[in-house]
């Protein structure tokens, strides 16, 4: 966890409300470094319906192998969370550690060992010491409160500068609904299916099924166009709990994605998922600018997405940006490579609104003064135009400056 906030952090952190049915607490259990926050316990009202998405990473992590078999019951009782070894590439030590934690939880909260999800993150190929759990579990069961989500956020830091959080409030049927939400992450970000570790909390009355097709829906455009490095981790996971509450007020029970009446909720749902991925390119490490790269006039939106993330993934265009350099150059170096549709003669390039290349060759307007001041600025928008067809897509991702290096030179250390 870095000591300097990223540049790019938020101004404003809102404040996050209760949400009835979901109780937390955080401690430091010692798992890799002392005197912080490292485990995160989120206490769930019998009848909470659980959905999730994980990495689509060959190699993932115990506690991802764990909360994919047990989604299939679709309730959950119990969060654990903890910061500073992923128990990833642990083997059967890795696993016999999730299957401690869960058994050392359940036995705290009083539930089945089925309903307790688990997420680990921190350093790859190190044993996790679940005995560290015992004892500390039980007295986050006992003093978990309602309310306070940015502790939580900063338990599961790493690498991370600042706690991310968000929420929004929504009406569905005659009662309002909550969903709050919470994520880390700033290295090792390429998310396939999630992001390093997210969680979504709502008072809605919505069965697991329809949560599921919600959550599916929900992070291709926004987790799932964030980038800062290309890299997919081990770990990625996002889950979404609803605990029902407000069906006492008046909110209808849901059981299908498609219910007209959730029509409020999915666009309440999914600007918390689009704001939290936000966060995370703008906690890259490292990271100085924020950058926005939209790519229209693509065959299909598939094809869109495929050359934005070749853009957003080139160290030579966020290394350029880095500079404070507008080199249209390594963009299109960036299109080329995409393996996609692309027509050199078609294609025109913008940064911050500037047009630097028209029709495959240098804007005749160009200025590169103009240019060079607008590279200055903390947000860089680049627009791609390839002139195909109407697939249009749109990704985040950030430059990449010697920080990045610093921090991951030495990551372990």
């Amino acid at each position: 966890m870095s000591s300097a906030v990223s540049p790019l952090a938020p101004k404003h952190v809102p404040d996050m409300p209760v949400i009835a049915g979901v109780r937390l607490a955080t401690a430091e259990a010692g798992i890799r470094y002392k005197n912080r926050t490292d485990v995160l316990l989120a206490l769930l009202d019998k009848g909470t319906a659980v959905a999730g998405v994980f990495t689509k990473s060959k190699c993932p992590s115990a506690p991802v192998e764990w909360c994919r078999a047990k989604l299939r019951g679709g309730k959950a009782r119990a969060l654990v969370v903890n910061s500073g070894n992923a128990n990833a590439f642990t083997g059967k030590t890795g696993r016999a550690s999730t299957a401690l934690t869960a058994k050392i939880a359940a036995k705290a909260v009083g539930c089945s060992e089925s309903e307790i999800f688990l997420a680990s993150t921190g350093v790859i190929g190190e044993p996790l010491d679940a005995t560290k759990f015992d004892g500390v579990l039980g007295r986050l069961a006992e003093t978990a409160e309602p309310g306070d989500y940015l502790a939580a956020a900063k338990a599961i830091m790493t690498t991370d500068t600042f706690p991310k959080v968000a929420t929004r409030t929504v009406k569905l049927g005659k009662a309002k609904v909550t969903i709050n939400g919470m994520a880390k992450g700033a290295g090792m970000i390429a998310p396939d299916m999630a992001t390093m570790l997210s969680f979504i909390f709502t008072d809605a009355p919505i069965a697991p099924a329809a949560l599921q097709a919600l959550l599916k829906s929900g992070v291709e455009d926004t987790f799932n166009a964030v980038t800062i490095d290309g890299d997919t981790s081990t770990s990625d996971t996002l889950l979404a709990f609803a605990t029902g509450a407000a069906a006492e007020h008046g909110a209808p029970r849901i059981s299908r994605a498609s219910d007209p009446r959730l029509k409020a909720f999915v666009k309440a749902f999914n600007e918390v998922l689009a704001n939290l991925s936000e966060q995370v390119a703008r906690d890259g490490e490292g990271a100085r600018k924020l950058v926005e790269i939209t790519v229209e006039g693509a065959k299909t939106k598939a094809s869109a997405r495929k050359i934005a993330m070749s853009i957003a993934n080139s160290p030579l265009v966020k290394t350029a940006i880095a500079g404070e350099d507008a080199n249209w150059g390594r963009v299109v170096m960036a299109v080329g490579k995409a393996g996609e549709p692309a027509d050199r003669d078609r294609l025109s390039i913008s940064f911050n609104g500037i047009r630097v290349a028209k029709s495959g060759a240098r804007d005749p307007s160009y200025d590169e003064a103009q240019v060079s001041e607008a590279m200055k600025a903390p947000e860089i928008a680049i627009k791609v135009s390839l002139g195909l067809g109407k697939g249009r897509d749109r990704v985040l991702t950030c430059d990449l400056t010697k920080e990045y290096v610093a921090i991951n030179g030495d990551y372990r250390s």
